[in-house]
Formats: C-alpha cells, structure tokens, sequence
C-alpha cells in the first residue's frame, strides 16, 4: 500500500497510518521515523539503514509508500514537520526575538571559526588571485552572497562576473577554461542550477570553488577545493524553516580581507581608486 492522501499531512502521520499494512522491513523503518525523526533528518539514506539494520533500498522503497519520490523528500517532509512543531514561547516581544536571534549568532560564531579548514582558505585564496577570469555562481537566498562577493572581488582589482539569471551563469560557467574559476555559492549545496554550473565549470577545464553549510553536500562532488560553513541553526530541520546565508556571508568577507593581504600593494591600490567613488554615492 501506498500514501494517497492529501500531499501536506506530515510524515510522522503517514507512517503511523501505513505502518500495519507494510511488511516487516519497511514497518521497521516506519517504527524508527515515528520514534526519532530527528536522527533521520541528520542522516543518508545509508546511515539510516545501517543504523536499523535494513538495506538502504529498503529505506528508499519505505520513502516511496510513503508517498515522497525518495529519501531526500522523506528527509525534507520530516524536517518541515520538525521546524513547525510547536515549542515554549520565551519572551516573544519583537525585541526579544531580535535579541535571541543575534545571541543566537553571537554563539555560533565560535562554531563557524572552529570550521575553518587554513588549507581549503589558502587555496580559495591562491586560485582567486591567479585566475584569468572568475565566474560566481549563487542561486535563491544565497545570490545576495554571489553579488556581495563579486563587488568586494572586484575593489581589489580581482575582476568577477556574477549574472543573475541561472541559464546566463551556467552558460558563463561552461565557457571557463582551465586558467579560470567558478566560485560557487550556495547554503544547501543541492540547488540544481547551481549543480549544473559547477558541473560545467568543471567539465570546461575550470578550477572549482565551492561553498556550503552541509558536508555531505550534492555540489562537494564537483568542486576542487570547498568550505564548509556549518548552519546557526542547530539541525537541518531548523535551518529549513529559519534558512540563513549570515554564516556564509562572514565567511566570504573574511576571504576576500585574505585575498587583500596576498595581494599586497596593487590590492591596496585598486582599494584606494574604488573608495573615491564610495565615497561620492554616500556623500549624496
């Protein structure tokens, strides 16, 4: 039997409602979502199984009665339940919420400089300072990041295209060599057009660079050298719901201050010429 009700009833519901009428491996893997939908949330497909004692196609089967068209959408329909549950109401003032939410980043910037690999950095920097050309690509909420980083490139005389529309990035990306380097930007790791950049980028010839919140990350597979931004979030369940591109935005910032001090003198220079013009639009 097969989930054919509604497409919004959360995941916990159709696997309590499925479950008698599944054989023992898939009941088995009903029983363990219900249980700790947390731990599925955090884990593949293969740790899930490995963890339960079924085969991964066992889980994926499992994600498919349940109406989803795979394990990531199981995963995902699990989290958004996760995100919305309700939770205690703490001092829910406008203030408030905007205190805890810069505490909250506040104490994960430890986490965030904790992850910092100084090989993956050196190398970021070193290919974005001898490319020929560079391509960034960022898509959704992380495209603010795309451009940010682009503009911060180009006061240092580092010139960088960023195009807003996905078809124009891809293509740009497909026209790199191997003097040239794609930056990819992107939270999830997983948005397709940001996929099919890099693969581009990469079968072009291109030096990838990627960064992302999430190690296990679809977009690692294409990229040469990556950064690993971990979420503010705690769980991917809440970074779903509360999805934030701050993290990578510090991260990026902090690259392009290290891109300056290897540049030297001429990005000192090209600082100096692009701050004249700054200073004209916020004197208006």
């Amino acid at each position: 039997m097969t989930w054919a009700g509604p497409a919004d009833t959360p995941t916990s519901a159709r696997a309590t409602a499925l479950a008698p009428s599944l054989p023992p491996s898939e009941r088995r893997v009903v029983d363990a979502i219900v249980a700790d939908p947390a731990a599925v949330v955090d884990a593949t497909a293969q740790e899930f199984a490995d963890a339960i004692g079924v085969g991964r196609a066992t889980v994926i089967r499992t994600a498919q009665r349940l109406g989803y068209d795979g394990y990531p959408q199981l995963r995902i329909g699990l989290a958004r339940e996760l995100a919305l549950a309700p939770r205690p109401i703490g001092d829910d003032s406008p203030g408030g919420v905007v205190r805890a939410r810069i505490e909250q980043f506040g104490a994960a910037v430890g986490k965030l400089s904790g992850a910092v690999d100084d090989a993956a950095v050196a190398e970021f920097v070193s290919v974005l300072d001898r490319a020929a050309r560079v391509v960034v690509v960022a898509t959704g909420l992380s495209s603010p990041a795309g451009l940010d980083v682009a503009m911060r490139l180009s006061t240092l005389g580092r010139s960088a295209e960023f195009l807003a529309d996905t078809l124009a990035q891809q293509i740009a990306a497909s026209n790199l060599d191997d003097g040239s380097a794609c930056l990819v930007i992107s939270g999830s790791g997983a948005t397709r057009t940001s996929l099919d950049a890099a693969a581009a980028a990469r079968a072009a010839g291109a030096t990838v660079l990627a960064i992302t919140s999430f190690a296990r990350a679809p977009l690692l597979t294409h990229a040469h050298t990556a950064l690993v931004v971990p979420p503010l979030r705690e769980s991917f369940a809440d970074e779903l719901l509360h999805t934030s591109r701050v993290g990578l935005a510090l991260v990026l910032e902090s690259l392009i201050e290290a891109l300056a001090v290897a540049r030297g003198d001429s990005g000192a220079a090209a600082r100096s010429r692009a701050l004249p013009l700054i200073e004209k639009r916020i004197s208006i």
